[in-house]
């Protein structure tokens, strides 16, 4: 009866359609326990994290004859050493040194730093190419590049080449805030119109966008400033 979990030679295609089930939800467990921290960016301890998980638990959802037991038990004791030493890093700076490279600043005032290229392994049409990615296609633009602990490299251009805000035009404009999605794929979100108005509100508001109905619109957001944008099917 729980050959699923004990595993057995011969194991029926159900027993591995529940294994994928425990296993799939027993990552998603540990993800939520762990925090989205490490969905956000890649370092080197969240992909030694990700790449033993996978390799913990890959196996037994091809093999039937081993146990789910083992394999369940020693990811946990993965999560917990990689959320401890996540922890650990967080309360102890010197400790954090160790496990979170410090970033590389590869391009200072302007000149790029060739041998700080060479020590991260970066050519240079590596550089460029990141550069690119970042809207810096023009070197005389950029101030500071600097390689972050997550492998991304990040630009600073210099000052007379960023973008004009509303502020440096001394014009006060209201916060947008944080957009709510009232209608996703033909349904109403009811907890996010409670926060603008009623649902006969909506009706009124999608009437007035030119549609017969929510069925009609694919997404329907607000912002704090009450703008609505609208997406039909």
């Amino acid at each position: 009866m729980f050959d699923f979990w004990q595993g057995a030679e011969g194991l029926p295609v159900y027993g591995y359609m529940i294994r994928a089930t425990i296993v799939y939800f027993y990552i998603f467990f540990i993800v939520k326990v762990l925090g989205q921290r490490s969905m956000s960016s890649i370092d080197a301890l969240d992909f030694i994290f990700g790449v033993v998980i996978g390799d913990i638990l890959g196996e037994p959802l091809t093999d039937g004859e081993l146990p789910l037991a083992g394999p369940v038990g020693a990811a946990a004791m993965t999560a917990g050493l990689h959320l401890g030493l996540s922890v650990l890093a967080l309360r102890a700076p010197r400790f954090r040194r160790i496990i979170e490279d410090e970033p590389v600043i590869l391009m200072r005032h302007g000149k790029i730093l060739h041998k700080e290229l060479k020590k991260a392994k970066i050519t240079l049409e590596a550089f460029l190419m990141d550069l690119r990615l970042n809207n810096a296609n023009d070197l005389s633009e950029v101030d500071y590049a600097i390689l972050e602990m997550n492998g991304s490299i990040s630009v600073i251009k210099k000052s007379n080449y960023e973008s004009v805000t509303l502020n440096d035009l001394d014009k006060n404009v209201p916060s947008k805030g944080y957009t709510s999605v009232l209608i996703e794929d033909g349904h109403i979100i009811e907890a996010n119109v409670k926060k603008f108005g009623t649902l006969d509100w909506l009706r009124d508001q999608v009437q007035q966008k030119g549609f017969a109905n929510v069925k009609e619109i694919f997404v329907m957001t607000i912002d704090e400033t009450g703008n609505i944008y609208v997406s039909p099917k």
